[in-house]
């Protein structure tokens, strides 16, 4: 495998240990770096490390140092850091199982994949594997990586093992203090259908492909076109305007609307059209007494 491990250990269930290597499963997605520049000269601006009244200074003579009072520091070196003992650092103790659905997606950080180190390895690997498959359960334990240790879920995920690192709690914002503002009410039945209409008209299999940063497409094609020496007129339009949008009056016109062909396409859904309420009887109006003949 051409890639380099991030990291290079064990994981342990009770006495047993498989040797494995732990791979990034992600990476840096297209993005458009800017430097900054001195307008007149049109020259990059450099930053160098400098000590207050002594000037720049070199790389070598900087080491990592902890503020315990006020310009008191404690000074570390690399092996220091690198000395403090924790298990964690080689092995990956599954020390609990529990449903995948037990946890709320919002302490799930970053994904890597795990693989068997060597072939004698890859028995044991398999069995761990299909145990996590057949129970519908993620492992939990502890990991030391690049200078912290991180909680670790992992899971099966085709012939190999997902790990991911998951936040702590107290690295999560509770929902209650931003949410408590929110109403309770029960929503229209009517409207709520009409949403749930337009949700299953949309919905479909995820395929990350379909998917690219138009953004960074946008200012691609702004800085080829600059590169031409084209003039650049910025849209104003829109600027000033509260960026939420308008509010929508008619919020029940908005989902029919959506829907593309309003009430029948809910109907040809197979969603239930809300009754229509049936108009007051009018009263009879009533009638003047016959005149006499003269």
């Amino acid at each position: 495998m051409a890639a380099r491990p991030y990291w290079r250990g064990q994981i342990r269930l009770a006495l047993v240990s498989i040797p494995v290597e732990i791979y990034s499963a992600t990476k840096s997605g297209a993005a458009v770096a800017f430097n900054q520049i001195h307008k007149p000269s049109g020259k990059r601006i450099k930053y160098e490390k400098v000590v207050p009244g002594i000037g720049p200074v070199n790389v070598d003579e900087i080491v990592k140092g902890f503020e315990y009072a006020k310009g008191e520091y404690v000074l570390l070196d690399e092996k220091e850091i690198e000395g403090v003992k924790l298990e964690s650092k080689k092995t990956l103790e599954l020390t609990q199982f529990v449903d995948s659905h037990d946890i709320d997606p919002i302490y799930f950080e970053k994904p890597y994949y795990v693989v068997p180190a060597d072939d004698l390895a890859e028995e044991a690997f398999i069995v761990l594997r299909e145990a996590l498959r057949r129970s519908r359960k993620i492992g939990l334990g502890q990991l030391a990586m690049r200078g912290r240790e991180y909680v670790v879920s992992v899971k099966a995920c085709g012939r190999g093992i997902v790990m991911e690192t998951l936040r702590y709690a107290d690295e999560v914002n509770k929902a209650a203090s931003y949410f408590r503002e929110i109403g309770d009410e029960t929503p229209d039945e009517e409207l709520l259908d009409l949403a749930t209409t337009l949700i299953d008209k949309k919905t479909g299999k995820f395929d990350a492909s379909e998917f690219h940063d138009r953004y960074v497409d946008a200012l691609k094609e702004l800085i080829e076109r600059k590169k031409k020496g084209k003039t650049i007129s910025i849209d104003e339009e829109g600027e000033g305007k509260d960026p939420r949008g308008s509010n929508v009056v008619d919020l029940m016109a908005a989902l029919k609307n959506s829907l593309g062909s309003g009430a029948s396409a809910k109907k040809s859904s197979g969603a239930k059209a809300a009754p229509a309420k049936k108009a007051a009887p009018k009263k009879a109006a009533p009638k003047e007494p016959a005149r006499k003949r003269a």
